[in-house]
């Protein structure tokens, strides 16, 4: 009868213990799912949800803050999840917040990340629906990892065979760094390009230099930059030489004009310098009036001993002795 009692007694212990521990494992399991918490429902629609379970869980600002309760089929390929989040952090999340499918982790299982959201907006009620934001897919990032791998590899191997050319001196730059004439050549033609290079230096010195002698006072240019009453003086002469100017040009018209009248052989002066028979009659008559003037000084030097004038020449000669 002892043994029997103390079997029960065992079993009893046991039986206590397991339901202990069932009891802990449900309250364990339900604070983790948020079952025991007060929770509202918010609801996302995504393209492809890559593995999403119900009960996996939800993040917000790095914080876990409900599980995902349903997956449900929307529309025609899409997927709605329905979540459940506790009710104490209803009023951080706002209204324009998003929603997008990450991972616990490197290879974790997939979580759902609640985000962004202004203050401008009100926060979230109960059977709001959250913007949805597809996440980046693991496939396509494998992919694009891939081509960039086999691109670095090209990238290598035309590099080696770049380094390859180059150290048996193919091409310009190969040839430069192998061959010692074209070395010295092209330290020559910097050194070349060096002493250019101070002579340009030594040119510019000397141009500031003659710059900053032409800005000195009293210089013609100095005094043509600054002296705004030369500057008058200048326009003003300026002004003289295009009257000047006018005044050749209207007299070279005149004398243009005078020259076209005295090759006009109707005018007097045309027909003196252009008709040769006029010039042939007015050379005969002042050969006549010579002649004509040389008989009539012969002639008045005979009067002078006929002797009706020969009285008044003698006292003329007697007059002209006495004054002497």
């Amino acid at each position: 009868m002892r043994g029997e009692n103390k079997r029960s007694v065992i079993v009893g212990i046991f039986v206590f213990l397991g339901i202990a521990i069932l009891v802990a494992g449900v309250m364990t399991l339900g604070g983790q799912q948020k079952k025991f918490v007060k929770a509202i429902q918010l609801k996302a629609v995504f393209d492809d949800i890559g593995g999403l379970q119900p009960g996996n869980n939800i993040w917000f600002s790095g914080v876990k803050i409900g599980t995902v309760k349903k997956i449900n089929f929307y529309g025609d390929s899409q997927v709605e999840v329905e979540m459940n989040v506790e009710q104490s952090v209803r009023e951080f999340i706002r209204k324009d917040s998003k929603a997008t499918i990450s991972s616990d982790g490197l290879i974790g299982n997939k979580i759902i990340v609640i985000y962004g959201g202004t203050t401008v907006a009100p926060p979230v009620e109960d059977g709001d629906r959250l913007e949805a934001i597809m996440p980046l897919d693991t496939d396509s990032m494998m992919e694009t990892l891939q081509e960039n791998n086999q691109n670095l590899v090209d990238i290598t191997n035309d590099l080696k065979v770049l380094t390859g050319k180059l150290a048996a001196g193919e091409g310009i730059v190969g040839a430069v760094m192998t061959d010692s004439l074209l070395a010295d050549n092209f330290r020559s033609i910097l050194s070349n390009l060096n002493r250019a290079s101070i002579n340009s230096n030594q040119m510019l010195n000397d141009l500031n230099s003659f710059t900053s002698k032409l800005n000195q006072e009293g210089n013609l240019f100095n005094d043509l930059a600054t002296d705004t009453t030369m500057v008058t003086d200048l326009k003003a002469t300026l002004e003289s030489f295009k009257e000047s100017a006018a005044n050749t040009e209207e007299l070279t018209a005149k004398l243009g004009e005078i020259s076209t009248k005295l090759d006009d052989p109707n005018t007097s002066f045309g027909m003196l310098l252009n008709d040769p028979e006029f010039a042939d009659v007015l050379k005969s008559t002042l050969n006549n009036t010579d002649s004509a003037a040389y008989n009539l000084n012969r002639g008045l030097e005979a009067l002078e001993y006929t002797w009706p004038f020969r009285k008044g020449f003698k006292r003329k000669a007697k007059a002209e002795e006495d004054e002497n």
